[in-house]
Parts: C-alpha cells; sequence; structure tokens
C-alpha cells in the first residue's frame, strides 16, 4: 500500500553560534571578488591616506619638526577614518540590494558574515597600513624612535578598528547617506579628544574623562610610544591591546545587532 502522508518538509537553515572557518573565509572572498571589481572603492581605502599624508608631509614643510610631531597620530587616524567610511557603505549596499537577506536565508551565523567582512577588509587594512607606514617612513622621512614595525602595528590595529566601527554602524543606517553622517557623531568627537590637537591633560576633567574611554586616543597614545622610545614599552602595549579589544568588541556589537532588511 502506498502512503499518503505528506513528505517530511526539507530542514530550514540553521545558524550556528560558534564561528565556522570555512564559511567566514567563503564570506571574505566573494567580498575581496566583489571589490576587485570596484577600483574605486580599493584606491579610496589604499591610496587616499597616502596622498593625505603626502599633502601634510609639505603643508609642514617649512617646519619638519612638526610633521615629526603629528605624522605618526595621523598616520593611524588616517587609515581609520578610510576604512570606517568605506565599510559602512560597503555593508550597507549590500543590506539595501537584499545580498545581507539571501546570504542570512543560507546556513551562514551572523558571526561567520561579520568575521568574513572583517577578514575581507582586514586584508586591504594590511596593505594600506603599510604602504602608508612605507611612505610615511622612507619617503616623507618622518623620524621616529622606535620601530617602525611597532608604528606599523599601531596603523594595522586603527584600520581595523575603523573596519569594526564601519560594520557596526551600517546596522543603524538606512541609506548611504545616513551612513556617511555617522562619521561626525563616531568620528569627529575622538578626533578632537584624542590627544592630536592637545594633550589630554590639558582639556577640561569633563572632556579628559570622556577621551580616556574613546578608543582613538589610545591609537595616538600607541603612535606616540613609538614616536618617543626605542624599545616597547609597558604603556605601548596596554594601549595596543585597549584598540586591539575595542575593535573586537565593537564587531561583537556588530554580531549582535546585524539585521535583515533596513528600517
Amino acid at each position: 500500500m502506498t502512503s499518503t502522508a505528506n513528505p517530511t518538509p526539507a530542514p530550514r537553515p540553521t545558524h550556528t553560534g560558534a564561528l565556522n572557518p570555512a564559511r567566514t573565509t567563503a564570506t571574505a572572498a566573494r567580498v575581496l571578488r566583489q571589490l576587485r571589481h570596484d577600483p574605486r572603492t580599493i584606491a579610496l581605502m589604499i591610496l587616499i591616506p597616502c596622498v593625505m599624508l603626502f599633502l601634510l608631509r609639505y603643508v609642514f614643510d617649512g617646519s619638519p619638526r612638526t610633521f615629526d610631531n603629528i605624522g605618526a597620530s595621523l598616520l593611524g587616524i588616517f587609515p581609520l577614518i578610510t576604512m570606517f567610511l568605506v565599510t559602512s557603505i560597503a555593508t550597507l549596499r549590500e543590506r539595501t540590494s537584499g545580498t545581507l537577506e539571501r546570504l542570512l536565508a543560507m546556513p551562514l551565523g551572523k558571526g561567520d558574515l561579520i568575521a568574513g567582512y572583517a577578514l575581507a577588509f582586514g586584508t586591504l587594512a594590511v596593505i594600506q597600513s603599510a604602504l602608508a607606514t612605507g611612505l610615511a617612513l622612507w619617503f616623507l622621512g618622518l623620524d621616529v624612535t622606535g620601530s617602525p614595525w611597532l608604528l606599523l602595528l599601531v596603523a594595522l590595529l586603527d584600520a581595523l578598528l575603523g573596519t569594526a566601527l564601519g560594520l557596526f554602524v551600517s546596522a543603524f543606517a538606512a541609506s548611504e547617506f545616513q551612513a556617511v553622517q555617522f562619521m561626525p557623531a563616531v568620528i569627529f568627537p575622538q578626533l578632537l579628544l584624542c590627544g592630536l590637537f592637545t594633550p589630554r591633560d590639558n582639556m577640561h576633567p569633563a572632556l579628559e574623562a570622556i577621551s580616556n574611554v574613546l578608543p582613538m586616543s589610545y591609537a595616538v597614545d600607541g603612535m606616540n610610544e613609538v614616536l618617543k622610545h626605542t624599545d616597547m614599552t609597558a604603556a605601548f602595549v596596554r594601549d595596543a591591546l585597549i584598540v586591539a579589544g575595542c575593535a573586537l568588541l565593537v564587531l561583537g556589537l556588530g554580531a549582535a545587532t546585524l539585521r535583515r532588511r533596513t528600517a
């Protein structure tokens, strides 16, 4: 006798909590393939920090010491700003185009998706930071006391922090214009309070207290440690760990707030 029971429906994709390396790397490879066909975005991420450093060097052409004093800090700030802008817009474009919803309908966890984006943009951040550091040190004559490798490390951590912040804020923007509007809210206060323009201990106590919880402050402090000390200091290790920890924390928040559709 033939059974008349309805066939068992295929199970719906489930999202596991743990990161899956295969799915993460597949996501990163897909993002990199898309970026390969967008040369303007690649140029923005890789070349703009170099162009800004080049302009800055010759703005202070008559005062090379000024470039030495602020060049190291900006070597970390420029990649952070660039990666924040590009990552937030690129991620939002995935959501508004429906790509994000299709991906999340597959057996792909939010953590895998965020980690894949971070890995893809982090790969470009390595290239960006290496080019900017090499240009500043060996072509523009930036004079630092410490190791160039420590300078590169902080620049890379700053770029990864910018990537994490961009992924996070993209969840709260409904359009690319709104994503750009987050820059004054997220980046500019950190830029003013990070100690680039005046030492943080010279600020009003309330502003100094705020600056103490902003990650860009520790990025600038880490660069200044390399600028002034020949060896790796305990303060440098603390600053680097704080920047890295903030990047990981924001990536976790980005995975938690990731949505399929914009409101």
